[in-house]
């Protein structure tokens, strides 16, 4: 049986974004995806033209997915969302690691990521929008304390993220008890 000769555009940006968050951006580079991809290195040129399109493609992906998820949320009840915004947060949790290599794509050699990378700026303030709007609705609501400012409780929720599942604990449940932590506190 022969070897696979190419790869899809899915799986050359799922192998990106895995690679960038070994590597980071300054230790990624095309060979080392190649090396990882069963098929020629020049399929990587039928999809993009370097490496700052295929990194700043894979951000806006990964963007969109969170994007259209956090938008999808019900926001009704502003404490549920929040839960939900959580766990979504939780499920694309490398995404802040993964933009915080967006300030070294050279969008002078590519127009293609330049306008990613606005993508993802917009995106990011729609997010940043929606979650200020929840928070101030919640603490309105009093389902958030008020004597702790909003720049706190934010800080705080956005830590959350990064919080390790040492215990392996499915995504969804993870989430949930880190909201949990969150709304409850550690005190008994």
């Amino acid at each position: 049986m022969g070897r696979k000769q190419s790869f899809t555009e899915s799986e050359l940006l799922d192998m990106t974004k895995k690679l960038v968050l070994e590597h980071g951006y300054d230790g990624f580079h095309l060979k080392l995806l190649s090396e990882h991809l069963s098929g020629a290195r020049s399929t990587i040129y039928q999809y993009y033209s370097n490496k700052e399109e295929i990194v700043a493609a894979c951000m806006k992906r990964v963007m969109v997915t969170v994007l259209e998820k956090a938008l999808a949320i019900d926001e009704t009840d502003p404490m549920d969302a929040l839960e939900q915004l959580l766990l979504v947060y939780v499920e694309e949790s490398a995404l802040h690691q993964l933009l915080g290599n967006a300030g070294k794509i050279n969008v002078a050699n590519s127009s293609a990521a330049a306008r990613d990378l606005e993508f993802i700026e917009e995106a990011h303030m729609t997010l940043k929008v929606q979650l200020s709007r929840l928070f101030e609705r919640a603490q309105q609501n009093k389902g958030l304390r008020q004597d702790i400012p909003l720049p706190v409780l934010i800080g705080v929720f956005f830590n959350l993220i990064d919080t390790p599942n040492m215990m392996n604990i499915p995504t969804p449940d993870w989430g949930k008890l880190l909201f949990q932590m969150w709304i409850g506190g550690a005190k008994s």
